[in-house]
């Protein structure tokens, strides 16, 4: 998705808690810099301010970022040279959603007797296991080759 010339993100929206791979194909990555880096930070004020160099690929530019519970996401970047691309001084700003709470809705499942739950399924084990073994050893009574194992007298 490319919300803003030359910034893709690998997601539709930028969600809190969550982590965003961001490809750069701007001006250094046109420019063939051999450096990039994103000087990131969160809210108006630019809170947990972080530099990482971004990895450099064939489509771009490209880092992953783990996005905090702020409500934007805001980034700027340099190159080797200690040129900027800040958007021509408006920086990147992208607002963060925060999805809420009360959209989730638990729900506990009351199970009325849950030890019913559990002898049923041995049951269907020991029956499938049953079958499993008429199947196996009906040919070998009809053919006459069924016999017991005995047991290993050097046990």
């Amino acid at each position: 998705m490319e919300l803003v010339k030359n910034i893709f993100f690998n997601t539709d929206k930028l969600t809190s808690n969550t982590k965003v791979k961001i490809s750069y194909t701007g001006k250094f990555f046109q420019d063939n810099s051999e450096e990039v880096i994103i000087h990131y930070g969160f809210g108006n004020d630019w809170e947990n301010l972080t530099e990482l160099p971004m990895q450099k690929t064939d489509l771009g530019f490209q880092i992953e970022v783990e996005l905090l519970d702020c409500p934007t996401f805001n980034f700027c970047l340099k190159n080797e040279n200690n040129e900027w691309d800040n958007n021509n001084g408006g920086n990147y700003i992208f607002a963060i959603e925060h999805p809420e709470a009360s959209l989730a809705v638990v729900q506990e499942a009351p199970i009325a007797r849950p030890h019913r739950l559990r002898k049923s399924y041995l049951i269907s084990k020991k029956i499938r296991l049953t079958i499993y073994k008429i199947i196996i050893s009906i040919p070998k009574l009809i053919s006459g080759n069924y016999k017991r194992k005995e047991k290993n007298a050097n046990i």
